[in-house]
């Protein structure tokens, strides 16, 4: 997928359109999960352990393992940054592309 290197958006704080750099934000190592992270509280809850007594009903068994495999692409993480106040503004939705270049 084939991006310019610059970009005319609207800026939330100049209020106006202004040319913006177009930037990949850098990839980030994907952490564990945090013990106490909701989606685990909601996990634990559903195998019954730790969180109130028995296995409330229909939730006494695991959760179904779900589908695996590796996506082919990754989404798009972009970052517009504004010529003049030099504020960042992140993309709103990825774009799934397997290479992400720059037209010259």
């Amino acid at each position: 997928m084939k991006l310019p290197k610059q970009q005319n958006r609207f800026c939330p704080k100049c209020r106006k359109h202004t040319m913006h750099k177009v930037l990949i934000a850098k990839k980030r190592t994907k952490g564990t999960a945090r013990p106490l992270s909701r989606g685990s509280l909601v996990r634990a809850h559903k195998r019954s352990e730790g969180i109130g007594i028995g296995g409330h009903g229909r939730y006494s068994k695991p959760p179904k393992p779900k589908m695996t495999g590796k996506k082919q692409s990754k989404k798009t993480d972009l970052r517009y940054e504004c010529s003049i106040c030099k504020k960042q503004q992140v993309q709103r939705k990825g774009i799934r592309a397997k290479k992400v270049e720059f037209k010259q």
